[in-house]
C-alpha cells in the first residue's frame, strides 16, 4: 500500500546506505482515529439518502488485488485501519471492522473502537455478523463491483437469511464523500522483454485461446492483473508491492484481445510491443463490451471476477461458462527462461540477505536496533544491488512477542527494541525484473533457551521434509503439507498458517492455483510452479519462528528401481540458516546432511557475491554441524 516517505533514523553508525530518492519501506501508522466519527456519520447520512439501512466495505477494487492503489483504500478511508485484508459493516446503529489475526493489534490501534467493534475476518466474518445482526426488511447497500460473483452470493445468502435485501449501488458512496480521493494511478505500462517472460503475448494469446475454445466458449473475462500483465508482456506501477497494471480484458476465441486500460498508460512503444491484435479501450468501454457479448458463451471465473460483470453478462444474454480463469494454470508454471531468471534474482537477493544477517549480527548485540531500523537497513542492502524495483510486499519485522505473530506489520506506535537473548524474525522480499523472492529467517540475539533450540529444530525439520520430498504427478499440496507439521505434531505443537502459497515471475509474492496447506485444493502441483515452504512455530506471547524458502516444482524423473516418475522440490533462495538455534540431536543423519550440504551451496555461491567481511561471517555461519 502507498505511504509517505519515513526518513532513515540512524542509530548505529553501519547501517547501509540508501539512496534518498527511493521509496523508501515506510512505517508510519499513517491513521488518525479522529476521523473515524466523522467519517461514519457522513456515510449513515449518505446511506439514508439513498435510503439503505446498511453497507459493507471489503478491503478490495475492481480487480480484486491484495495490494491496492491510494484511491481504492476506501476501508482505510472510513476506519483508517491500513491492513491489507479487512471489511467492515456498517448499519445504522452499529458497525464492526473485520481482520484476520495477523492484523488484530493494528486494528486497534489505528482505527476508533467505539465506532467500530474489531471481529475476527476469518472465524465469524462480514457474512456471520450479518446474519446475527441486521434486522428484518433492512436494505443492505454493496458496490458490485468490488466484489467477486462467489463473494457476493454468499454476501446475499447472509443478508437473506437475516430478512434483509441486498442491494446494489449506483456509485460508491465512499467516492461520493471523499472529497480529496487520490487520482487513479497514471503511470506508463511497459513491455516485459522476451529474455525476461520467455514466451511471446502472441504464443500465449493463440495457445490460451485455444483453451478457451475447447471449453466450447467465445471469450473469456479477464480481470485480475497477474493474469493480463502475464499474458500481454506488460509491467506497471499502479499497486504497491506489485508490478501490476489495473485494467480488465476480453480475450476472445480468435486470440484477439480486448484490453480496457487507461490510454495514458499505452505508449507508442507498448502499443507497438501488443501488436495490431490487442485492441487498446479505456476503462469506461467495458461494460458496453460486455453487452455485445449478447449470445456468446463467455468464460468467467467466479472467484475473481466481479458481480457486477457477472449481472451485466446475464443481462446481456450471454451464457456464462462458470470457470477458472484460464491464464492462471499457464502463468503458474514457470518456463525455463523465467525459472532462470528466478535463480539469478534470488543469487542477488541473498546476497543482499546474507549481508544483512552479518551487519546484524555485528549491530545486534549492541542493544541500539529496533524492528524498525532492521528492516530499513535490509530494504537499504536490497537496494544497493541497484536491480529492486520495490519490496515484493510489506517487510515483518518482529522481535520476540511480535514474532508469534505470524503476519506482524511494525508501525511507529508499535515498534520494539531488538534485545540480548530474544528471537528475531524477518520475513521480506524483492521484486526484481527477472523473479520475485519471498524468504524468512529467524536468529537469536544471544543465547537461545533449551525451548527455543527444539521448537526451531522441530520446524527445520518439517522444512526439510518438504524440501528433500519426492512426489508424483497428480500430488496436491494439502497431501504433502503433514510433512512439514510431522516434527511439531510429535510434541504436540502446530502452526495455524498455510506451509506454503504460489509466487509468481516479477508479478504478485500470493499466487495461486497452488498451495500447501490443509485446505482440500485440488489443484496438483506441476513442473515450473514456484512454491513457498515455510513452516513456522508461535509461542504467543514470547516468541515466533518461521523458515521460508522458496522451490521450484521439477519435471517427473525416473527414480532407481521404481516405476514411476517422481518430481521435487529444487530450492532456490540462497540465506544461511540460524545454527545456534539448531539442537542437532534432534536431526537424523540425512536432514543434518541435507543442512550442511544447503549451507555449503549457499557459501559457494554467495561468497562469491558478497565482501570479505560479510564472507568471512558466512564461513563461520554456513559452518557443518
Amino acid at each position: 500500500m502507498t505511504m509517505q516517505g519515513f526518513k532513515l533514523r540512524r542509530k548505529t553508525t553501519n547501517v547501509p546506505p540508501m539512496d534518498k530518492n527511493a521509496p523508501f519501506q515506510t512505517f508510519e501508522d499513517r491513521s488518525d482515529a479522529a476521523t473515524v466519527a466523522p467519517r461514519l456519520a457522513a456515510l449513515r447520512a449518505e446511506l439514508a439518502r439513498r435510503g439503505l439501512d446498511g453497507f459493507v466495505v471489503p478491503h478490495s477494487d475492481e480487480y480484486q488485488s491484495e495490494y491496492l492503489p491510494a484511491c481504492n483504500e476506501r476501508l482505510a478511508w472510513l476506519t483508517s485501519f491500513t491492513g491489507s485484508a479487512g471489511a467492515a459493516v456498517v448499519l445504522k446503529d452499529k458497525a464492526a471492522l473485520f481482520v484476520d489475526g495477523r492484523y488484530t493489534l493494528q486494528a486497534r490501534q489505528q482505527t476508533d473502537i467505539k465506532q467500530f467493534e474489531p471481529r475476527d475476518l476469518v472465524s465469524e466474518g462480514p457474512n456471520a455478523w450479518i446474519e446475527a445482526n441486521a434486522k428484518k426488511g433492512m436494505r443492505i447497500g454493496y458496490d458490485a463491483w468490488v466484489h467477486s460473483a462467489a463473494n457476493a452470493e454468499a454476501l446475499r445468502a447472509s443478508v437473506e437469511k437475516a430478512g434483509a435485501v441486498l442491494v446494489a449501488v449506483d456509485g460508491n458512496p465512499i467516492d461520493a464523500l471523499w472529497k480529496d480521493r487520490p487520482a487513479a494511478p497514471g503511470d506508463r505500462a511497459v513491455p516485459h522483454a522476451m529474455n525476461l517472460a520467455g514466451e511471446s503475448a502472441e504464443s500465449k494469446r493463440t495457445r490460451i485461446a485455444e483453451e478457451i475454445r475447447k471449453q466450447g466458449a467465445d471469450a473469456a473475462v479477464v480481470s485480475l492483473a497477474d493474469s493480463i500483465c502475464w499474458l500481454l508482456n506488460v509491467r506497471g506501477s499502479d499497486t504497491p508491492h506489485t508490478p501490476f497494471v489495473l485494467s480488465c480484458a476480453i480475450l476472445n476465441g480468435d486470440g484477439s484481445v480486448d484490453w480496457f486500460v487507461d490510454g495514458r498508460k499505452a505508449s507508442p512503444e507498448l502499443r507497438k510491443h501488443l501488436g495490431n491484435a490487442v485492441r487498446v479501450r479505456e476503462p469506461k468501454d467495458f461494460v458496453a463490451a460486455l453487452d455485445a457479448l449478447k449470445g456468446k458463451t463467455v468464460i468467467a471465473d467466479p472467484n475473481w471476477t466481479a458481480d457486477a460483470a457477472f449481472a451485466r453478462l446475464e443481462k446481456a444474454g450471454a451464457k456464462i461458462k462458470r470457470s477458472a480463469d484460464p491464464c492462471q494454470l499457464p502463468k503458474a508454471c514457470k518456463n525455463a527462461v523465467e525459472i532462470e531468471g528466478a535463480r539469478k534474482a534470488h543469487v542477488r537477493d541473498g546476497a543482499a540477505l546474507t549481508r544483512f544477517l552479518a551487519w546484524f549480527a555485528r549491530e545486534a548485540p549492541n542493544g541500539q536496533l529496533d524492528e524498525i531500523a532492521a528492516a530499513e537497513a535490509l530494504e537499504g542492502y536490497r537496494r544497493q544491488t541497484g536491480s529492486l524495483t520495490d519490496l515484493s510486499f510489506d517487510s515483518i519485522s518482529g522481535a520476540a512477542p511480535h514474532a508469534a505473530l505470524p503476519h506482524y506489520r511494525v508501525t511507529k506506535s508499535s515498534n520494539r527494541a531488538i534485545r540480548n537473548n530474544e528471537i528475531y524474525l524477518i520475513d521480506s522480499g524483492g521484486q526484481y525484473p527477472d523473479g520475485t523472492t519471498d524468504v524468512t529467517r529467524t536468529v537469536i540475539v544471544g543465547n537461545p533457551t533449551a525451548e527455543m533450540k527444539d521448537r526451531f529444530t522441530r520446524v527445520l525439520k518439517g522444512h526439510i521434509q518438504i524440501a528433500m520430498l519426492r512426489f508424483p504427478e497428480g500430488t496436491t499440496g494439502a497431501a504433502i503439507d503433514a510433512f512439514a507439521r510431522k516434527a511439531l505434531w510429535d510434541a504436540g505443537l502446530d502452526y495455524d498458517h498455510g506451509t506454503g502459497h504460489g509466487v509468481g515471475s516479477y508479478l504478485s509474492v500470493h499466487e495461486g492455483p497452488q498451495n500447501i496447506s490443509k485446505r482440500p485444493i485440488a489443484q496438483p502441483l506441476k513442473p515450473g510452479m514456484i512454491v513457498s515452504n515455510e513452516p513456522g512455530y508461535y509461542k504467543e506471547g514470547e516468541y515466533g519462528i518461521r523458515i521460508e524458502n522458496l522451490v521450484v516444482v521439477t519435471e517427473p524423473k525416473p527414480v532407481p528401481g521404481g516405476d514411476r516418475p517422481m518430481m521435487e522440490f529444487e530450492t532456490i533462495t540462497l540465506a544461511p540458516i540460524d545454527v545456534n538455534l539448531v539442537e542437532p540431536k534432534l536431526l537424523t543423519a540425512e536432514e543434518r546432511d541435507w543442512l550442511n550440504g544447503y549451507h555449503a551451496r549457499v557459501r559457494d555461491v554467495l561468497g562469491r557475491e558478497v565482501d570479505g567481511e560479510t564472507k568471512a561471517w558466512l564461513e563461520r555461519a554456513t559452518r557443518a554441524i
